[in-house]
């Protein structure tokens, strides 16, 4: 990764510019780890499995629900 700072007027950094390859790849690094992390905590509650179909229709009907 080659990331580069901009800088204010003291010199403190205040931005980074990244490679579009490198943001890409931690957009993806990030969603493993949120799904990771609701995994875990799915592990820890003692809520009923969901069906992964169903758990697919429910998410699909959030969206358009959101989308009306």
């Amino acid at each position: 990764m080659k990331p580069q700072f901009i800088t204010d007027e003291k010199g403190k950094r205040v931005s980074v510019i990244l490679p579009i390859q490198d943001y890409n790849k931690m957009l993806e690094d990030l969603e493993e780890l949120e799904d990771i992390k609701a995994y875990d905590e799915a592990r820890k509650s003692n809520e009923d499995a969901l069906v992964a179909e169903e758990a697919f229709k429910m998410i699909e009907s959030s969206r358009d629900d959101l989308a009306d």
